[in-house]
């Protein structure tokens, strides 16, 4: 499970880098900019839940033991 989510994380991370290079920072909020912004902001709640699903888990396997 935990190979898993590093997987999950390091796509999601190299979704977010290349959001980024769509990023028009003159106008960030028109065309392609604004779904680059949204698929940054996705891509970064997903890191979040995986972080906070793998401490989960370690809390319950503390918890086992």
């Amino acid at each position: 499970m935990k190979l898993f989510t590093n997987i999950l994380i390091v796509l999601a991370l190299g979704l977010i880098i290349f959001n980024i290079t769509l990023l028009d920072f003159q106008n960030p909020f028109k065309g392609d900019s604004a779904v680059a912004l949204i698929g940054i902001a996705a891509a970064f709640c997903a890191v979040l839940i995986l972080l906070i699903f793998r401490m989960s888990k370690k809390i319950e396997e503390k918890m086992k033991n």
